[in-house]
């Protein structure tokens, strides 16, 4: 099975993915996890993103395309902000606060001009891939779905990543990314770490970190090309 149902609505999985991640859809505890999202809607439970969202990060940066990844921890809680990619949130949904430091922070390194919405869609058809930890959670709940299964599949994302691709550069803020981060092997992609943008965090090290040039320096060294930063407005 490659896809998590939710309701009348599936999430299908791109084919470079699906091709390196059929194992885990097999899996004992994926079908747990299907059960219990299942669970969720049979209790009018509210769950985001959308089920046809759940893959959207995989699925708007497939496996050869990706150049940077950005691990956040699980989707946003509110009502319309959750769409598949981390730190990122719908063109009509007001910028978040973690969000806005990161467009302080562009501003100030690359000088990024901010697009007046939090949407990060240009971002992964550039090949960053904006991948949460957890990919779902209860509405109103943060970390609701934490230990539920989600954790062990990004973890198969990002050693697939680690393990048969080259200098990608993996940007972890906060703790949470960071311990993540452990089974990246340093020698073959480059590690980028600092404190969350997060308000309760961002002024401890996380401004001034430079992640952005820092990004584009280290893949124009590998002969790629570098990330656009900028965001329509």
């Amino acid at each position: 099975m490659t896809e998590t149902e939710s309701g009348s609505r599936k999430s299908e999985l791109e084919s470079s993915w699906k091709q390196r991640l059929q194992g885990e859809f097999d899996s004992q505890y994926m079908k747990q996890l299907q059960d219990f999202l299942r669970e969720q809607k049979a209790l009018a439970k509210t769950v985001y993103p959308a089920a046809d969202e759940i893959f959207a990060a995989l699925n708007a940066t497939p496996f050869d395309a990706v150049k940077v990844v950005i691990l956040g921890q699980d989707p946003y809680h509110g009502p319309g902000q959750a769409h598949g990619l981390c730190f990122s949130v719908r063109r009509d949904v007001r910028v978040p606060p973690s969000l806005k430091n990161i467009y302080k922070e562009l501003a100030a390194d690359v000088n990024f001009v901010a697009p007046g919405h939090g949407c990060l869609n240009e971002w992964a058809r550039q090949g960053v891939l904006l991948l949460n930890s957890v990919l779902t959670v209860e509405a109103s709940l943060a970390a609701s779905h934490k230990g539920i299964g989600w954790e062990r599949f990004t973890d198969s994302v990002v050693n697939h990543l680690n393990d048969e691709a080259k200098n990608i550069v993996f940007i972890l803020w906060g703790s949470y990314a960071q311990k993540k981060g452990l089974m990246i092997d340093r020698k073959r992609h480059l590690v980028l770490q600092s404190p969350h943008p997060s308000p309760l965090s961002a002024s401890r090290g996380f401004y001034d970190c430079h992640h952005f040039s820092k990004s584009n320096d280290y893949l124009l060294a590998h002969n790629k090309t570098a990330i656009d930063w900028q965001l329509s407005s």
